[in-house]
C-alpha cells in the first residue's frame, strides 16, 4: 500500500463508474492515469505502473496482479451459491435419477431418466439434465441451461444461461436430391472447471464423444461442431465457430469471430487473433490472424501494403503521365 491505509471503501468500481469511496482499478498506464484522475478513493494496480507514478495523489493499492487480486475481491462479493438441498415443487426428477447430497433443484428444472447429479451441484430455474447425463460436483447449471442425454459434465463446471450441450451434430447425407439426416448417438464430454457461455451450442459426437479439456472457458454465442477435441485449458472468446472433427491442443486462445474448418488440428500455446480464418493445420505455439490465417507479422506486413495502395497507384499513374 501507497498512500494512506485509512481511507474509506464502501465499493469496488471501473473508472467510468467510481465515486468518492470507490476502489478502482488499473492494468495498464492509460488507464492508471484515467484511474489517477477520477473521483475514486484509492487505486488497485501493479508494481511496475505504480513505479511510473511515484507522485500519485491518491492511495494505491500495490498487488503483483492487479486482475488476479480484482477476481478474489469480486469473488468475496459474489451472491452466495444455494447450498442447502432443495426441490421445487415444480421441478421434474426422474424416480430412477441419482441425486447426490446438498443439491439444489429450482423451479421447472428437469432431470431425466438414469441421470446422476452429484453434490453440491446447482440447477436454476429450466435448467436441463438429459436421460443418463452425469453432472459432477459442485457444478451450477444457470437458468435453461441444458445437458442433454448421455451427456458428461466433470467437477465444477458452470454452464452459463440457455448454454446447450449435447444437441445433434449437423450431420445430413445428400439423396435422391434431399438431405437425409445422419442420426447422432455420441455425446458430449465436459472435463473439470469447463465453463460454457450463454447461448453457446456444443454438439453431440456422431459417433464417440466431442470433448472440451479440463479448464477450458468458452464464451457466450460459440459453436463447436460434433467430434471436436479441444484441450486442456483453453479460452474461445465471443461468436467462434469450430467445425466438426477439429482438433485443438491445450492452453490455446481464441478471439473473437474466429471460424475453423473441420477435420484440421490446431495445436497448444497457439494465439489465435481476432476474426481469424482458420482453414489449415497449425503447428504448436504460433500466433496467426488473417482469412486465411497466416502468421500474424506476415499479416501484419500486408496489412500496412494494402493501405498504402492508394499512394503507390498515385505514384504509378503520375509516372505514366510523365511519358
Amino acid at each position: 500500500m501507497r498512500g494512506d491505509e485509512a481511507v474509506p471503501i464502501e465499493r469496488i468500481a471501473a473508472v467510468d463508474d467510481v465515486d468518492a469511496r470507490s476502489l478502482t482499478f488499473a492494468t495498464d498506464a492509460r488507464y492508471l492515469r484515467r484511474a489517477l484522475d477520477s473521483r475514486a478513493a484509492a487505486v488497485l494496480t501493479e508494481a511496475g505502473l505504480a513505479d511510473g507514478f511515484p507522485a500519485a495523489r491518491k492511495p494505491l493499492v500495490i498487488v503483483a496482479s492487479a486482475r488476479a487480486a480484482l477476481a478474489a475481491l469480486l469473488a468475496e462479493r459474489e451472491p452466495p451459491r444455494p447450498r442447502t438441498p432443495y426441490r421445487h415443487p415444480t421441478a421434474v426428477v426422474d424416480p430412477s435419477a441419482t441425486i447426490g447430497p446438498d443439491v439444489h433443484v429450482a423451479a421447472q428444472a428437469i432431470v431425466g431418466a438414469g441421470a446422476m447429479v452429484r453434490a453440491e451441484s446447482v440447477l436454476l430455474a429450466g435448467a436441463v439434465v438429459g436421460a443418463h447425463a452425469r453432472l459432477g460436483r459442485r457444478c451450477t447449471l444457470h437458468e435453461r441451461a441444458m445437458l442433454l442425454d448421455g451427456c458428461v459434465a466433470g467437477d465444477d463446471v458452470i454452464l452459463q444461461a440457455a448454454a446447450v450441450v449435447g444437441a445433434d451434430g449437423f450431420g445430413y447425407v445428400f439423396i435422391d436430391g434431399r438431405f437425409v439426416k445422419i442420426p447422432q448417438v455420441g455425446n458430449v464430454v465436459l472435463g473439470d472447471a469447463v465453463e460454457i457461455g450463454a447461448n453457446t451450442c456444443i454438439d453431440r459426437a456422431q459417433t464417440g464423444s466431442t470433448t472440451i479439456g479440463e479448464g477450458t472457458k468458452i464464451d457466450n454465442l460459440v459453436q463447436v461442431g460434433h467430434n471436436c477435441r479441444i484441450g486442456r485449458h483453453c479460452a474461445f472468446a465471443a461468436m467462434t465457430a469450430v467445425a466438426g472433427s477439429a482438433v485443438i491442443g491445450d492452453h490455446t486462445v481464441v478471439g473473437g469471430q474466429s471460424a475453423f474448418q473441420g477435420h484440421i488440428t490446431v495445436g497448444s500455446r497457439v494465439t489465435v487473433a481476432g476474426n481469424t480464418m482458420v482453414w489449415n493445420d497449425v503447428p504448436d505455439g504460433a500466433v496467426i490472424s488473417g482469412a486465411p490465417a497466416q502468421d500474424h507479422k506476415t499479416e501484419l506486413r500486408q496489412q500496412v501494403r494494402i493501405r498504402n495502395l492508394d499512394k503507390l497507384y498515385e505514384r504509378v499513374a503520375a509516372l505514366e503521365r510523365r511519358r
